[in-house]
């Protein structure tokens, strides 16, 4: 469950001639024009976000040199609770591998000659495992202060995007797998090894299911409790009482690599048994896996079809078992007249509709491979992630891969959840 450059080469046929005569052009258009001239309130405002960057910059410096005293230091003196605050946050830190951490600087508001207000993206990677940054929206309050003229931190929260952060809610231990890393707050070394021996399954199985190399590596986050889940996705806690786990991060093109995290809920990740337990970090490790093929254009039945299709591919357990929900409006006479929307696919509203969703989705993905052929069931993801918007894309991919059209698609997924659960 998932939560979301170009090159430019040299022309040919002459096109690199036209681009040189206009940057010809252009080079002689501005020596023949004067520098415009700065505002004085651009000069001072280029040289408030100068300054402030530079206070962040020793502020990152103190996080990967984990020195409390100079972390502390960019804060205001008076600020006592602040800085007591941040001393521990960053000892919540200690433990975690942290390869980069750095803070951009996004706009700037001014209040006098010395106040402002900053909107900041904290940018980190976790070593070894992260090949893009995570990235945070957060709120810095800064004062002036010294004869210095130096910048200090009077507050900090969460900005639009960025909810409460792991290391905000305790100490942060850290269990290392073979291909997994997980980080827990208020968890037991035992439970986080587990969870860390489950995730190692994991990964294998996602490698032999899904056909294209990817980093095989991921980055389990295990909060104390729901509501801390909550805080971490910014989002109702109502929305993820019943969920087991969830997958972050950004969907892109192929190439893209994201910074994933599977965050697990402590408490129903608990009540499953160790087959559960096992279905679900299979299911959102394949999210990790098929990050850089998933895009806007991807309906949600293929994404979390797909990925059930993966945690259950060796399983050995009949469509029964795995789609109980399904199953039984199937065998009341509701059978479904669509495919799952993404709107069925909803936290926090009916259950059995969400499991229904779900189910859906996975013998959609089920009936391509029966049918067609795992290899089918790759292009047609690969096909349709590759557009940019929904559009058309699924009716186009179907078409150009299965030879089929949707409605078609739509007639055979019917028939087959007759044949498979009636």
């Amino acid at each position: 469950m998932a939560d979301q450059g170009r090159t430019a080469g040299r022309g040919r046929d002459g096109r690199w001639g036209a681009a040189g005569a206009a940057l010809a052009a252009l080079l002689l258009a501005s020596a023949c024009t004067a520098p415009a001239a700065t505002s004085p309130d651009t000069t001072v405002r280029d040289t408030t976000v100068r300054d402030i960057r530079a206070t962040l910059d020793r502020r990152a410096a103190a996080v990967l040199g984990h020195d409390p005293d100079a972390y502390v230091a960019t804060v205001a003196p008076g600020a006592t609770g602040l800085r007591t605050a941040q001393r521990r946050e960053l000892a919540n830190l200690a433990d975690v591998p942290l390869s980069s951490w750095t803070y951009e600087v996004t706009d700037v508001h001014e209040h006098g000659a010395a106040g402002a207000t900053a909107d900041v993206e904290l940018r980190y990677r976790i070593a070894g495992y992260d090949s893009a940054p995570v990235t945070i929206d957060r709120v810095l309050d800064l004062e002036r202060h010294g004869v210095d003229g130096r910048w200090y931190i009077t507050a900090d929260r969460a900005g639009k995007n960025g909810g409460r952060q792991l290391w905000q809610q305790g100490d942060v231990r850290v269990v290392r797998g073979a291909h997994s890393l997980v980080l827990g707050v208020g968890r037991t070394q035992e439970e986080l090894r587990r969870i860390a021996d489950t995730e190692d399954r994991a990964v294998p199985a996602v490698s032999a299911a899904w056909p294209e190399r990817w980093a095989a590596r991921v980055v389990v986050v295990v909060p104390r409790t729901v509501d801390d889940m909550a805080g971490l996705l910014g989002a109702p806690v109502a929305n993820y009482r019943g969920i087991a786990a969830v997958t972050t991060g950004e969907t892109g093109g192929p190439g893209r690599a994201p910074a994933d995290r599977v965050i697990v809920n402590p408490q129903a990740y608990a009540m499953l048994g160790t087959f559960g337990q096992r279905v679900v970090l299979t299911h959102e490790t394949t999210h990790v896996a098929t990050r850089a093929r998933t895009s806007a254009a991807t309906p949600t039945w293929l994404s979390e079809g797909f990925a059930d299709w993966a945690a259950y591919r060796a399983e050995g357990r009949t469509p029964a078992q795995v789609a109980p929900e399904l199953a039984e409006a199937v065998r009341s006479g509701e059978l479904p007249a669509a495919l799952p929307t993404d709107d069925d696919f909803r936290f926090g509203g009916d259950s059995g509709r969400l499991a229904r969703a779900y189910e859906g989705g996975w013998l959609a993905c089920e009936l391509i491979a029966d049918h067609w052929g795992e290899k089918k069931l790759f292009a047609l993801y690969r096909a349709v992630g590759g557009h940019s918007g929904r559009g058309a894309a699924v009716e186009q991919a179907l078409h150009e891969v299965l030879g089929t059209t949707e409605q078609d698609f739509t007639a055979r997924w019917r028939e087959y959840l007759r044949s498979r659960l009636g």
